[in-house]
């Protein structure tokens, strides 16, 4: 049986940018769907829910991030941003509000295909590898169990102290998302803890270098100028070796 066709929302008020994606993504088999404001695109997302949204942050009527914020609490659809260099501060509360990714303006049509395929990628195995009925939070080989606070790398034990397995444990609970530094320091201290940035960059160092000597080279993924997330988590070098 053939697999089902992903559908993609592509959400620009500029139809030469909607076209250029559109016609990106039919090259890789994925079907699209367009909207050219944010109330459209949830008159969209209700008609039908794609598999993912390619969303613009300036937009009239409604912005990105507000149709981010609205998406957010119906569920987790997977979301996209396309931003200006400019709007760094969007992007970040984007990511904060529970986009999966984003692509700055001027793109490549070909680097927003290859994000969105690698989102569909991530989002596809969501639900089994991060919702087992033992507890276990299970991302390829990497093995978190909350309850005894350990953490285990393809049946390897690796010792973590608390805040390095609170930071991954918080990364592991939701994959396809991009933390920034301060959402990890209010996950492990409560909003307004005085830990610098710097202090988090130390932390997911040593967590690198404690898996990377069992051979998980690709735990953790620096996304420059927001945050961190969970790598591939398959022992690939390469992918997640960026440093803070």
């Amino acid at each position: 049986m053939a697999p089902m066709q992903r559908t993609i929302l592509v959400v620009d008020d500029d139809p030469h940018i909607r076209q250029l994606l559109v016609f990106a993504l039919a090259k890789v088999g994925l079907e699209t769907r367009e909207a050219a404001d944010g109330e459209a695109a949830l008159a969209a997302v209700a008609e039908r829910a794609p598999d993912l949204v390619v969303l613009d942050i300036n937009m009239p009527r409604l912005d990105g991030l507000e149709v981010c914020r609205r998406l957010r609490a119906q569920g987790d659809l997977p979301i996209l941003f396309l931003s200006s260099r400019d709007d760094e501060i969007d992007r970040v509360l984007g990511i904060e509000l529970g986009a999966d990714d984003y692509v700055v303006k001027p793109f490549s049509p070909r680097e927003v295909t290859a994000r969105v395929q690698a989102i569909l990628r991530r989002t596809a195995g969501r639900g089994a590898e991060t919702a087992r009925a033992d507890g276990l939070i299970v991302r390829g080989r990497l093995t978190l169990d909350p309850e005894a606070w350990a953490a285990q790398w393809a049946g390897t034990e690796v010792s973590l102290t608390v805040t390095e397995f609170t930071i991954l444990k918080t990364l592991a609970t939701t994959p396809t998302k991009v933390f920034s530094r301060d959402a990890i320091i209010d996950r492990l201290r409560g909003p307004g803890f005085a830990v610098t940035d710097r202090t988090i960059d130390s932390h997911v160092r040593n967590l690198r270098a404690k898996f990377a000597a069992v051979g998980g080279h690709d735990v953790i993924e620096t996304r420059a100028g927001i945050g961190y997330r969970l790598g591939a988590c398959q022992g690939t070098s390469g992918t997640g070796a960026s440093v803070a």
